[in-house]
């Protein structure tokens, strides 16, 4: 009995260093990103989907809002942040990833559904179903 208890414990401790090496090991662009993995926030009417991209990994969010305007959804999701100017927001940090030109030259581009966009978020008008996307670029 008390071997079993032992070797149950020690799997345990085995699977919870495995668990935690997994969620340390992010390295480079994602080391403080928020979320690693595809995930869904909010709650709304309207669905759309945000994959955020940055060197060789990506992360797919399922956005559920009331708001109408792109812009406003992500900042009441936290999944964005930057600064308000004449133009809308100017994105510096999604997911956690900071690109700020100012420093290093990077940047966030924005696409729909693979397209460039002529505007920023805060001129789109979500549309139920949508893909966007977030690109670190430098």
């Amino acid at each position: 009995m008390k071997k079993n208890v032992l070797s149950a414990l020690l799997l345990l401790a085995i699977l919870a260093l495995s668990l935690v090496s997994c969620g340390v090991s992010r390295e480079g662009l994602w080391e403080d990103a928020t979320y690693t993995s595809d995930r869904t926030i909010g709650e709304g009417d309207t669905t759309f989907y945000l994959e955020v991209i940055a060197g060789e990994e990506s992360v797919t969010f399922t956005l559920k809002t009331d708001e109408k305007i792109l812009g406003e959804a992500l900042r009441d999701s936290g999944i964005v942040e930057g600064e308000e100017s004449t133009f809308g927001l100017y994105i510096k940090r999604v997911n956690g990833i900071l690109a700020d030109y100012d420093t290093d030259g990077s940047w966030w581009g924005f696409s729909i559904d693979g397209e460039s966009s002529l505007v920023g978020v805060d001129g789109v008008e979500i549309k139920s179903g949508a893909h966007y996307e977030l690109t670190y670029s430098k």
